[in-house]
């Protein structure tokens, strides 16, 4: 055999066993990475639903858009003391 092989197989406790004929040499050493299958059907989420599961909210002051460099990097604020209106 050439190349790699991917197949699906369920751990029963004590051994793998393959969903489908695994078609491999007999008494050959095979190396073998385990990772789980993801339970999620892909194509279900929409982008946007992917999105909003890493985004958040920041709290911070009212002006916060119009003064993030005086909040950033101390720099003066833009617009005096208050938020402008």
């Amino acid at each position: 055999m050439t190349g790699t092989k991917t197949l699906h197989a369920v751990f029963d406790g004590k051994v793998l066993k393959p969903e489908n004929a695994a078609n491999l040499e007999p008494n050959v050493r095979y190396l073998v990475t385990i990772e789980p299958e993801r339970k999620e059907e892909t194509g279900k989420q929409s982008l946007w639903d992917v999105l909003s599961e890493f985004s958040g909210k920041v709290e911070g002051p009212k002006d916060w858009s119009e003064e993030h460099d005086h909040y950033l990097y101390g720099t003066p604020r833009r617009h005096g003391k208050g938020r402008r209106e």
